[in-house]
């Protein structure tokens, strides 16, 4: 394959623990006037005759996850803003194109296809597990090193390609912190529902196996088929199963409904769910006084994270509008993407992957950065978050101590 990468054969899945959060946010601010984005200047120039340097984003514009795209989008956008101000990379400025994923797989795989064939040297998308998933192998193939900063199912960084880095915690990771946060809250009898999609079957049998591992009761583990209206059959199960802690592995709109027929049918206990059920619409769906006693695992956003008011200024600023979820994570891909590009002095891809490789303690908001072997981060950086009046979601347990 010209131009492809090399399978990793040595590479092996390893399970990690969630480790705590590091680092002020308050250091990664430092010197960057508001953002993150001044150290990427300089050395030898990494495109061609001064023609700036393409980063491609698959984000879900349309669809079911639409919510996410703008925010992943922005997030990106201002690095790349950040960072042409500051002089760009290797003498080059970098140029964002964004195309719709629709969390659809064959979308993703088209919308990659039109980001190779328009030169990019690096993406920093992937929101969907199931949709990224099959777009690995197209960017292997055209030898385009990927920051994913959502998709974290471990089906990702198990395909063992070396040009894939994950800066978002994986599912592993997002499960341990489910445990941790179920044995805090002194749970004995636990369900585990999820949409039988790539990302939430992913973290559903993480966290069954941990739970398991750790002495808790997994009494239901359940599918539901995504997009429909009435999961009246499955809450039964739920229901008929007397769990006091009831984990949603899928996305808002699902999980939205099954908290309120949940609660309907008269189920009273702990609801916790996955990261990709946090967005505003979750409360929305669910409705008003449904979401009492419901949590979620998540990384820390921006609002949460003291130190980071500058940067949220500036986002707001640029775009009219609060930053969300995975604004962050998708500012920082572009940073490492372009931290990689510097210190390899050009984007051969070999030299980008070595050079990301050799990362150690770059400022990101969930802390420095050092990938593991896997190509993941060493600590995944979950927090526990509960639900406001207004429907947004704010840091409940950062799960230290």
């Amino acid at each position: 394959m010209s131009n492809g990468i090399p399978r990793s054969k040595s590479r092996a899945r390893s399970l990690f623990s969630t480790a705590a959060l590091v680092a002020s946010v308050a250091l990664v601010l430092t010197g960057c006037s508001g953002g993150l984005g001044g150290s990427t200047d300089g050395g030898a120039s990494a495109g061609a005759d001064g023609e700036p340097i393409k980063l491609g984003m698959i984000a879900p514009f349309s669809g079911s996850e639409s919510a996410f795209g703008d925010y992943m989008k922005n997030g990106a956008q201002l690095a790349v803003d950040e960072i042409n101000k500051a002089g760009g990379v290797n003498g080059s400025q970098l140029e964002l194109l964004t195309e719709d994923g629709a969390c659809d797989p064959t979308t993703a795989v088209s919308a990659a296809n039109k980001l190779v064939t328009a030169g990019v040297k690096g993406s920093v998308g992937g929101y969907c597990s199931g949709a990224t998933l099959p777009t690995l192998p197209v960017f292997n193939d055209a030898g385009v090193v990927m920051i994913i900063p959502a998709a974290n199912s471990n089906q990702l960084p198990a395909q063992g390609l070396d040009n894939v880095f994950l800066i978002n915690g994986t599912g592993t990771q997002q499960a341990a912190a489910a445990v941790k946060y179920a044995q805090k809250m002194g749970a004995t009898k636990l369900a585990v529902v999820d949409d039988n999609t790539d990302y939430s079957k992913d973290l559903a049998v993480s966290f069954t196996q941990q739970s398991k591992d750790a002495g808790l009761d997994v009494v239901l583990t359940e599918s539901v088929n995504a997009g429909e209206k009435d999961y009246s059959a499955n809450v039964n199960n739920v229901v008929k199963a007397m769990p006091d802690f009831v984990y949603w592995t899928g996305y808002y709109q699902e999980g939205g409904l099954i908290t309120r027929q949940l609660r309907d049918a008269g189920y009273a206990g702990t609801i916790l769910v996955g990261d990709g059920s946090v967005d505003k619409k979750f409360a929305e769906i669910a409705g008003a006084g449904y979401t009492d006693n419901v949590f979620a695992t998540f990384t820390q956003t921006p609002d949460m994270l003291k130190g980071a008011e500058a940067w949220v200024a500036s986002y707001k600023d640029q775009f009219g509008d609060e930053p969300g979820p995975y604004s962050t994570q998708s500012y920082d891909a572009v940073r490492v993407m372009a931290e990689g590009f510097k210190q390899a002095g050009s984007t051969d891809t070999k030299a980008v992957i070595d050079a990301l490789m050799a990362i150690d303690g770059f400022q990101l908001f969930s802390g420095p950065l050092k990938f593991t072997p896997e190509h993941t981060l060493s600590s995944g950086g979950f927090a526990i978050l509960s639900i406001s009046e207004d429907g947004t979601f704010k840091l409940e347990d950062d799960l230290q101590g």
